[in-house]
């Protein structure tokens, strides 16, 4: 299910963040930081994805500078996407609200141990 970015309610603007209320998800500040930093990767991409998409229908091989410049439409999608929350900082809410799944490598590890498999 995708997540809808466009009505998050995540910090527009760079605000302080409490490390210990970061820290108290994962009981690891370093590890939260790590969790934010791929969940953010995810969003970026998804949202470069969903952009280049849209963007697509208004190109043409025939394109001169005039429609370039003229194209209201593609720039009101641009200033758009310009003006949502950074992907660092719908991470965040993210995981403070308690929305990413956090798979740790070392449980995998240990289940696959215990039930006879490699790591």
């Amino acid at each position: 299910m995708p997540v809808n970015f466009k009505t998050s309610d995540a910090a527009r603007t760079t605000i302080t963040r409490d490390t210990v209320e970061l820290e108290q998800v994962t009981s690891n500040i370093y590890e939260s930081v790590v969790v934010i930093s791929k969940r953010s990767e995810q969003i970026n991409a998804e949202l470069v994805e969903e952009l280049t998409r849209k963007l697509e229908e208004f190109s043409s091989t025939t394109d001169n500078l005039e429609e370039i410049f003229e194209n209201r439409e593609q720039i009101e999608i641009s200033r758009f996407y310009e003006k949502l929350p950074k992907p660092n900082a719908i991470a965040i809410k993210e995981l403070l609200d308690d929305k990413i799944y956090i798979r740790r490598m070392d449980e995998e590890n240990e289940l696959g141990s215990k039930s006879g498999k490699k790591a």
